[in-house]
């Protein structure tokens, strides 16, 4: 793994020395001598990381982070501080500054490449996040993003002592909502079905293998992306080393200060918000990418791509499918009558109706305009036909509102029916076939289901 790291401090052989460090491990290093210096080399080329002194003139290094964690371009590039500070209130400060982590110095060597390739690692995942949901954020589809707040963090520790347990749940009493559970087995079922945004597992567990319980959590897909907070006792480097390894977020070394643990805890809900935030929006950019935005029904272009496949699948296994092609009667009347926002209301409960009578494997789709799109896969002609009559009645059984100025409207459609004909079919055959029909509706009165074209 490699990335670019920064390389903050305003004494040179410091910065020579990390950046030595680094290079050796293959790491692409910039380094700047002040707090000024940081803020304008990040400004014009972000790194995946930051480490930072804590003691400059100038601007410190508690006030740099601040301005890095509060800038929606920059807050989610991990910063871990620097300093020969060794208080648990120096750690806490610069935690609580919007810190992902904090080393001491003289900086030993195994903890530095930890905490830099774990939190790189973090920010490729964010950098792949920040990228898909920026599409949608691009055309101010999305909201801004900015880290929530912490408060209420479901948290689960899982430790067979009660005292450990006890003591982690009083630190953090008043500020998250902490479970506790003794058996591992126990803990991994209540995972799979609760969402927590923390786990919290002592690696000293008696007779279990705790470095097992935390590949068995990030291996199963309801908790591999939650963090995983993990407890250590002074020298186990090497059960430290294999954690870290296999993807677990942050670590505390014994005898735990409550307000580090208190801080730490906050970063990783913190980041988790965060991270589930990115993941929303890039969800709501792939559901405005085939949705219409009127209707909420599913878009031409992910109806072509559906139907595509649906016929593929059921030429292959031999299975039925039908199409029905929709289109609203004298819709241009309700348009030029009572105006295009009575017309739009119209789109949209009708949109309500199909999808209230269709089958629950049926894709509804707007094709443009008054017309509409279902598909029916595994549907016999039979069963298509009384799916159609069923929506078409839906329809035609209850007026629309027009406003109060115009009163209710009395609304029908026509539709088209086809199935899939033999293997030598296609999509573009069956929907040709589907809008044939339709037109004879049309032509024969409207207000009916046709199967067949004239």
């Amino acid at each position: 793994m490699t990335a670019r790291v920064l390389v903050v401090d305003d004494i040179l052989a410091n910065v020579r020395l990390l950046e030595a460090k680094l290079t050796a491990e293959y790491f692409d290093v910039v380094t700047a001598m002040s707090g000024m210096d940081a803020l304008e080399v990040i400004q014009r080329k972000p790194p995946d990381i930051v480490l930072l002194d804590v003691m400059m003139p100038g601007l410190d290094g508690f006030d740099v982070c601040r301005r890095i964690k509060s800038n929606p371009a920059t807050l989610h590039i991990p910063v871990v501080m620097v300093t020969a500070l060794d208080q648990p209130e120096d750690r806490v400060r610069g935690l609580e500054a919007g810190a992902d982590d904090f080393l001491t110095k003289p900086v030993n060597d195994m903890a530095l490449f930890c905490r830099v390739k774990s939190l790189v690692r973090l920010k490729m995942l964010t950098d792949e996040l920040r990228s898909r949901s920026l599409v949608g954020d691009a055309f101010n589809l999305l909201p801004n993003l900015r880290m929530a707040a912490v408060s209420n963090g479901r948290v689960l520790v899982i430790d067979n002592r009660p005292a450990v347990s006890e003591r982690i749940k009083l630190a953090l009493e008043g500020r998250h909502q902490v479970t506790a559970i003794a058996s591992p087995q126990e803990a991994l079922i209540n995972a799979s079905e609760t969402s927590y945004e923390l786990i919290i597992i002592s690696l000293d567990l008696e007779q279990v293998d705790a470095l097992r319980l935390c590949s068995q959590l990030k291996s199963l897909e309801r908790t591999r992306q939650v963090p995983i907070l993990i407890i250590v006792e002074p020298g186990d480097n090497q059960k430290l080393l294999r954690a870290l390894d296999m993807g677990v977020n942050d670590y505390l070394v014994r005898p735990i200060d409550k307000q580090e643990l208190l801080a730490r805890v906050n970063t990783q809900v913190r980041r988790w918000r965060y991270t589930e935030q990115l993941r929303s929006n890039v969800q709501a950019t792939i559901e405005m990418a085939v949705t219409d935005g009127l209707t909420g029904l599913y878009n031409r272009r992910y109806m072509e791509t559906q139907i595509r496949n649906l016929v593929d699948h059921s030429t292959n296994r031999a299975r039925s499918l039908a199409v029905l092609a929709l289109d609203v009667d004298f819709f241009k009347l309700v348009n030029d009558n009572h105006g295009h926002d009575v017309g739009d209301r119209v789109l949209q409960e009708l949109a309500v109706r199909f999808k209230n009578n269709v089958r629950n494997l049926d894709i509804v789709c707007r094709a443009g305009g008054e017309e509409f799109i279902v598909i029916l896969p595994e549907a016999s002609e039979s069963i298509a036909l009384k799916v159609a009559e069923r929506v078409r009645k839906a329809v035609a059984a209850k007026p629309f509102s027009a406003g109060a100025t115009s009163g209710p409207l009395n609304v029908t459609i026509s539709i088209g029916l086809a199935m899939l004909d033999g293997a030598q079919d296609t999509h573009t055959d069956m929907l040709k076939r589907a809008d044939q029909a339709l037109y004879r509706a049309k032509r024969e009165g409207r207000n009916r289901v046709i199967t067949k074209a004239a």
